[in-house]
């Protein structure tokens, strides 16, 4: 790597996978199977996989009383896939992708164990939630199926800490080393428009930084090019707004 354009898709890619499982944003499924209100209570329509009938079985048996949830059946679209898998291996992570592609809808997995390290792959393959067996309960399932049909995540505690790290360590040993970091933009240009957000102009940003201003010029011109902006007014407001600067 690393051609800016991309590193910024990858930087694109993982922070939008990392914004989701930290509950930022994703559109509910609609259709057939969408939301319904059944005694004040909104329920989800979900649909279960399990890669044996056992599990499925058990995970039927905690949700049949939950007026939150509803079961898919026939051609009813669900909002959010429940898979069950005693181990996450790359031929489980393949059947995740699997199933998160077939409808585009976000998985809540049920797994005996999950390795930390294995997490990042997992929100690629569209997992938004995650209950080891011993805790799913009925009440933990319902908890994690409504994060995920609202666009939210819901991880263990220590397991969000391990996904963190890895990301962080992915970009300390990936990306930072070419001088760039998930959100896609290189040192320089991050400080350019931090620059520009206080107020400074082309030739001050430039006399600040011992650059020309033509240098600084360039350097807009490639930022607004790369996100589709129109000027540099519009780049510091969209990092600003994402939180880069």
């Amino acid at each position: 790597m690393v051609a800016t354009m991309t590193v910024t898709r990858v930087g694109q890619d993982k922070g939008a996978a990392l914004g989701t499982v930290l509950g930022q944003g994703a559109a509910l499924g609609q259709g057939a199977g969408a939301a319904g209100p059944v005694g004040g209570t909104e329920t989800v329509c979900v649909r279960i996989d399990a890669r044996d009938p056992i599990s499925e079985a058990g995970v039927r048996m905690q949700l049949r009383s939950r007026p939150e949830i509803r079961m898919a059946h026939d051609e009813q679209v669900a909002q959010v896939v429940i898979a069950v898998t005693d181990t996450v291996d790359e031929d489980a992570t393949r059947w995740l992708r699997g199933l998160h592609r077939h409808d585009g809808l976000p998985v809540v997995l049920v797994s005996g164990r999950v390795d930390g390290r294995a997490l990042s792959a997992l929100v690629e393959a569209g997992v938004r939630g995650v209950l080891r067996r011993p805790e799913a309960t009925a009440d933990r399932l319902v908890a994690a199926v409504r994060a995920a049909a609202a666009g939210h995540g819901d991880l263990p505690p220590e397991l969000l800490r391990q996904l963190l790290d890895h990301l962080a360590g992915l970009n300390r040993q990936v990306l930072g080393p070419h001088g760039y970091s998930f959100t896609g933009l290189t040192e320089r240009e991050r400080t350019v428009l931090q620059l520009l957000a206080d107020g400074l102009s082309t030739r001050e940003v430039a006399l600040r930084l011992s650059y020309s201003e033509r240098t600084i010029k360039t350097v807009i011109q490639d930022l607004t090019l790369r996100l589709q902006l129109r000027n540099r007014t519009q780049a510091v407001a969209y990092a600003l707004r994402n939180g880069w600067i």
